[in-house]
């Protein structure tokens, strides 16, 4: 900002360990909200190479008919990375720098327990750390017109604001959405004054305004007994012709002349008439209305002063929203303003057939029960983590349109890229968990090959398409998960050798130093020894670079070497 901090007006957060990296590789797939982190936060002396772009292997191209060896990696191609998301993010923004349109995540959340198990005297500052170092990458990843989407509970939600409005500007914050993911009983009182039924979801925008595609929800399927059509009743069957000015209003973008109108025909619907409700309003979503009083003092006025009751048009051009500069006709009939339906419900093909639901607009307070019958979605499971298919596809349609490129770079099982999917979105996801027969790879298997579940009747999904998956190519990381998987002190000490033999160790020790001392290493706890055997890898080389890919030292596979080539190489052009 160029001013110190007693100067400036802006907010800001500070602490400890605020300028260094926490490389925060993950453990435990068993519950998405018990995520550990292992490694040490990193001071900014310490990053040597840690950020620069990493080699990936193991790709393969999945469709409906199997795996199949990648011959090149498409600008549209989806991709499935597994890898550590902060090392992904950086490789990734050459390629992708300003082109994904949407981000949306769901971060462990700093619950107080065993998260950032080796840090536990710094669980809010190492918290807030992980997240600074993944939103600035994530931020050079978003178009200008691009929109993320944080998800998080009560306990960090805060100071993620203000983390966000520091990284993104204040001025780019668009909402905090407040959503019900649980019923006001049994565990949800966590023995508190209050039930905890809510998470809520932080919007930023990157530069330009952002502009709703489809802000809308379903509200109620529309029948013979539904509120709407007692407030729907009437329809526009002909608005006959253009007459004389009635009377004019001046507005800020220039002179609105309302207009009588002559020979038109409107009709109260005659409900116990018809046979099916439903498919009636379908057909002639466009004609049915509503008369609301107008509010505002000026459009009071101008009601007040209709010399009767009869139909009366105007054009208006908004000067922001979904028809900003647009020309849009509007209507008044018996003094008050016509609201059609069509702007207030949404029609899907169901067996075949229109059928109508009422709507509302997406807004700040989601109440609907999203979560529930949630679980077999996608055929995967995770418990406690699992977001609902419906969610994304709230989102997603309400700030990309198809072909637009949506991101998720704490993947779980995959709902951001399945609906992405689904919806005829390109997707990048990053997951370091195994989930194993839950993963997202299986999740999408199945959506290729026409997965039934969550919103697949609403999108019409029949299956098809395909993806790309690889991996970050390990070194040190390999010798990571080796030391998370020991359950003894014998385990760990064979692996003590191995790294000895094969690892890159950090500059700041002496291996002879730790053989001397070995018996002191014995004495300390299991979770203390790997923790000590964490901090001896140079964290500079968890993975092998794109630069290094062709040193002979790291086996890199030719075909390797020629798929990195291609994705770094097509990243500049």
């Amino acid at each position: 900002m160029g001013n110190y901090i007693s100067q400036s007006k802006e907010v800001v957060l500070s602490w400890p360990y605020k300028d260094c990296i926490l490389e925060g590789g993950q453990e435990d797939p068993d519950e998405k909200r018990k995520e550990v982190f292992h490694n040490e936060i990193l001071a900014p002396d310490e990053i040597d190479r840690l950020l620069d772009p990493k080699a990936f292997t193991n790709f393969k191209r999945i469709d409906k008919d199997g795996e199949h060896p990648v011959e090149e990696i498409k600008p549209t191609d989806n991709l499935i990375i597994k890898g550590n998301n902060l090392l992904v993010l950086h490789s990734l923004n050459k390629r992708f720098n300003g082109k994904v349109k949407m981000i949306y995540i769901d971060p462990p959340y700093n619950t107080g327990n065993d998260e950032f198990m080796y840090n536990d005297s710094f669980n809010h500052s190492t918290w807030l750390t992980f997240m600074k170092n993944r939103l600035e990458i994530a931020r050079e990843l978003l178009r200008d017109d691009g929109v993320i989407f944080v998800q998080c509970d009560d306990r960090e939600h805060a100071y993620l604001k203000v983390l966000m409005d520091e990284i993104f500007s204040r001025d780019k914050f668009i909402s905090s959405i407040a959503i019900k993911v649980k019923a006001p009983s049994g565990i949800a009182s966590g023995g508190r004054l209050i039930f905890d039924v809510k998470e809520n979801i932080l919007v930023y925008n990157k530069k330009d305004d952002v502009v709703p595609y489809e802000n809308l929800i379903e509200k109620e399927f529309i029948d013979r007994n539904s509120k709407t059509i007692e407030q729907y009743n009437m329809i526009l069957e002909d608005e006959g012709i253009e007459g004389e000015t009635a009377t004019k209003l001046e507005t800020n973008t220039g002179t609105v002349e309302i207009k009588r109108r002559h020979n038109y025909k409107i009709t109260r619907i005659p409900i116990n008439e018809i046979d099916d409700i439903n498919e009636y309003y379908a057909n002639n979503i466009d004609k049915i209305f509503r008369v609301a009083v107008f509010s505002g003092d000026i459009w009071k006025k101008i009601s007040s002063s209709m010399p009767d009751n009869e139909l009366y048009s105007y054009y208006h051009t908004p000067s922001k929203g979904k028809h900003k500069g647009e020309k849009i006709k509007y209507y008044i009939y018996k003094k008050g303003e016509i609201l059609f339906l069509r702007d207030f419900t949404k029609v899907d093909i169901i067996n075949n057939k229109k059928t109508i639901f009422k709507t509302e607009h997406i807004s700040n307070i989601i109440t609907a029960n999203l979560w529930q019958g949630i679980a077999n979605e996608g055929s995967v499971t995770l418990k406690n983590g699992k977001k609902p298919e419906e969610l994304l596809r709230m989102l997603i349609a309400l700030v990309t349109k198809e072909g637009d490129l949506v991101m998720d770079f704490f993947m779980g099982t995959g709902t951001t890229c399945a609906v992405a999917h689904k919806m005829g979105r390109q997707y990048i996801g990053v997951e370091q968990l195994d989930y194993g027969e839950n993963s997202a790879v299986v999740r999408l298997k199945n959506v290729i090959n026409g997965d039934p579940t969550g919103i697949s009747k609403t999108v019409g999904w029949q299956g098809g398409g395909d993806f790309v998956y690889c991996e970050l190519m390990e070194l040190n990381e390999k010798f990571v998960g080796d030391i998370q998987a020991a359950q003894t002190t014998e385990e760990l000490l064979e692996i003590w050798e191995q790294m000895k033999k094969q690892s890159f160790l950090s500059y700041r020790i002496d291996p002879k130093d730790i053989d001397r001392n070995v018996e002191e290493f014995k004495d300390l706890s299991i979770k203390d020894q790997k923790k000590f055997l964490m901090e001896l890898l140079d964290k500079n080389d968890l993975y092998v670079n794109y630069s290094e890919i062709e040193d002979k030292q790291y086996g890199v596979s030719e075909e390797d070497v020629q798929l990195n080539r291609k994705f770094y190489t097509e990243a500049g052009r």
